[in-house]
């Protein structure tokens, strides 16, 4: 005998999944600024010469966490569509964006280099449009929850263009060494 789950049954199944993905996915973005000391604070990245399109920075934590929020929302959807077609694809590359999401600060902000950063964000903005297009087919609201990640990582890439643009020669660079000013009196 075949038995479809309840709408009860799939809203309870949608709520355990979030109650995991949302902090695994929310911590893991957190984790990943953090280890790379991401930001205002940085001396290299407060050295860097900031495009005009650079939002401030208070913005960047604020849309993080709610992309982050969105994006555990939109896993914790999929999770739940047990036996849905193209469930597996969809996790798997979801699990390969997050991944590539999670290296992009340490790239950028740790180790300096911008370049390396905008070739690995501009897989990243693929990796997303091909998970949000197999999230779609397996619950439409997933995707829906994804189109603001797309939009924000389509944005992202033109700041760390602009970046690599304004800042030449600080691709790669170590932080600066600290200086330290001495004032001599001219007066005898």
């Amino acid at each position: 005998m075949n038995v479809i789950a309840s709408r009860s049954q799939l809203r309870a199944s949608f709520f355990r999944w979030a109650l995991l993905t949302v902090p695994a996915v929310m911590l893991l973005g957190f984790l990943s600024g953090q280890f790379a000391g991401s930001g205002p604070g940085n001396p290299w990245f407060d050295g860097l010469v900031k495009p005009d399109i650079y939002p401030p920075p208070a913005a960047f934590g604020i849309v993080w966490s709610i992309l982050y929020l969105m994006m555990g929302v939109a896993l914790a959807l999929i999770c739940g569509a047990w036996g849905a077609r193209g469930r597996g694809w969809a996790l798997g590359f979801f699990g390969l964006q997050l991944i590539a999401n999670l290296a992009w600060s340490p790239l950028f902000f740790a180790l300096h280099q911008i370049t390396q950063a905008l070739y690995l964000i501009i897989a990243l903005d693929l990796l997303v449009l091909i998970t949000l297009v197999l999230f779609w087919r397996v619950r439409r609201m997933a995707g829906l929850l994804l189109l603001p990640y797309l939009a924000w990582t389509l944005f992202a890439t033109a700041l760390n263009f602009e970046f690599q643009r304004a800042n030449p020669s600080a691709d790669g660079q170590p932080d600066a060494p600290m200086t330290q000013r001495f004032e001599i009196p001219l007066h005898s």
